[in-house]
């Protein structure tokens, strides 16, 4: 191969390596924009709608079973709100059955979908049965409410991108030589870690909420685990919360 035939091959992989990371990221906005269009019909027919219930198969295809509203208690178990396969009670959400199990699989089709974040077993069922909770209508105001709860003068945070969202930092405002006081070191459960990752990832995941939601770090940022700074690295203050 001449060096000229090799120069151009090297310029064609760059270009296939960044166009696929593109049709990646595009792929994972797709798959939450169908989520959150179908999560707003079903709040409409049911607003007291937490999650859908189905099932999922090896061929990528799921049948719907219902949805759920919000666990009563820790040990509570979800309430039943309709059921998909029970047609002797008519209920608004009847009408938009096909729909919910078309959204749903779309939204869950890729490996890589964001809203696999949202999913987890149906521990009331022994059998094939998974629950999708429901996005927030503000998934930012559901981050800062979550980051809160163990660190309540927390005002932003320290997300990173390569981690899947992983929360690494909480910022508590500003010190009085304008740089930002840093918070404890997150000591969360994992469960909770998993959780709130899985929000900020849908974040950084929606175009237009990363663009109202993330900054870029300072250039002078320290990462706290001494791991070198990335663009991936980025600021996400919190809104207020009641």
């Amino acid at each position: 191969m001449t060096p000229a035939a090799q120069d151009q091959l090297a310029i064609l992989a760059e270009q296939r390596t960044e166009l696929d990371a593109e049709r990646l990221r595009i792929e994972k906005a797709c798959s939450l924009a169908v989520l959150d269009h179908i999560t707003a019909k079903i709040r409409t027919a049911c607003p007291e709608a937490v999650h859908v219930n189905f099932a999922f198969y090896s061929s990528r295809t799921l049948d719907l079973h219902g949805v759920l509203g919000a666990q009563s208690s820790p040990l509570g178990t979800c309430p039943q709100l309709w059921d998909n396969r029970d047609g002797e009670e008519e209920h608004p959400l009847d009408y938009i059955a096909d729909q919910i199990e078309a959204d749903l699989q779309t939204a869950l089709a890729p490996y890589t979908s964001p809203a696999w974040a949202s999913v987890h077993r149906n521990s009331a069922s022994d059998g094939n049965s998974w629950l999708l909770e429901l996005p927030p209508a503000d998934r930012a105001a559901r981050v800062a409410e979550l980051v809160r709860e163990h660190h309540p003068e927390a005002t932003a945070v320290v997300v990173d991108g390569r981690a899947a969202g992983r929360v690494i930092e909480v910022l508590e405002g500003v010190a009085d030589d304008g740089t930002p006081v840093r918070g404890p070191r997150p000591r969360w459960s994992s469960s909770f870690d998993t959780a709130l990752s899985g929000l900020v990832s849908q974040v950084l995941a929606l175009p237009a909420l990363a663009d109202r939601h993330l900054m870029p770090l300072p250039g002078d940022y320290a990462h706290p685990h001494g791991i070198s700074p990335s663009a991936q690295l980025r600021l996400m203050p919190l809104p207020p919360t009641a």
